[in-house]
């Protein structure tokens, strides 16, 4: 099946407007609504990953160190997350982490790679998952806040899903805001292909070459998602 190519921004929808094997899925009655916002979660991935998850999902930093592999992370930052133990679950870098909105720093730090990047887009089934933990801010933080998904109305809606996290007289206000837009969903160890249900590009030649690769899902285009 061709690749579809959508104007269907991604900052218009979130702001409000397989492959694999064999997780078992829990359907738990307080997880069939959240904040209507959250239509989907969101992966930053190098395209030059795609051949990988279209074979093994989005792997967790543990389980993707072991095969060849680009990162958008920083190396410091990782360094940071190899040392943190989500309370009652396992270490940060075993969870598989996706954004509720990739629009946030991370991508801004890497807005001129813009062109060898692709948001997934994965289903918020996802949340369902055995031992999923939300992270309210970045899950690296000093302040952050491990929820189950069903404490989801504790998370900052207006703050993960708004477009600009700039405070100018407030930096304490601008370092909160900040980390809240990096709010997480960590799934243990990876997430299978076939929660997948497409992805986001920055023009018509990404798309192109992500279609190339083997990506067989709906490819959406908008530029103002990679700060274009």
């Amino acid at each position: 099946e061709a690749a579809e190519w959508r104007a269907e921004p991604a900052c218009r929808v979130a702001c409000g407007a397989g492959r694999g094997g064999g997780s078992s899925l829990k359907h738990l009655n307080q997880l069939s609504s959240m904040d209507p916002r959250v239509t989907e979660f969101q992966c930053i991935m190098p395209m030059e990953n795609i051949p990988s998850v279209l074979v093994h999902g989005i792997l967790s930093h543990a389980r993707a160190s072991r095969l060849a592999h680009a990162t958008v992370a920083m190396e410091t930052m990782q360094e940071k997350r190899d040392k943190k133990h989500v309370p009652g679950g396992l270490k940060l870098h075993q969870y598989a982490n996706l954004y509720f909105h990739a629009r946030n720093p991370m991508l801004f730090k890497r807005k001129d790679q813009a062109a060898s990047l692709c948001v997934l887009r994965i289903s918020t089934d996802v949340r369902n998952l055995a031992g999923v933990v939300f992270a309210d801010s970045n899950a690296s933080g000093d302040y952050v806040r491990f929820l189950s998904p069903a404490q989801w109305q504790l998370l900052h809606f207006d703050d993960i899903y708004a477009m600009d996290w700039r405070h100018p007289n407030d930096p304490i206000a601008y370092y909160r805001h900040r980390s809240r837009k990096c709010a997480e969903v960590l799934v243990p160890h990876r997430v299978e292909y076939s929660l997948l249900t497409g992805a986001w590009v920055v023009d018509r030649r990404a798309a192109e070459r992500l279609s190339a690769m083997g990506f067989t899902l709906p490819i959406a285009i908008d530029p103002v998602l990679f700060f274009c």
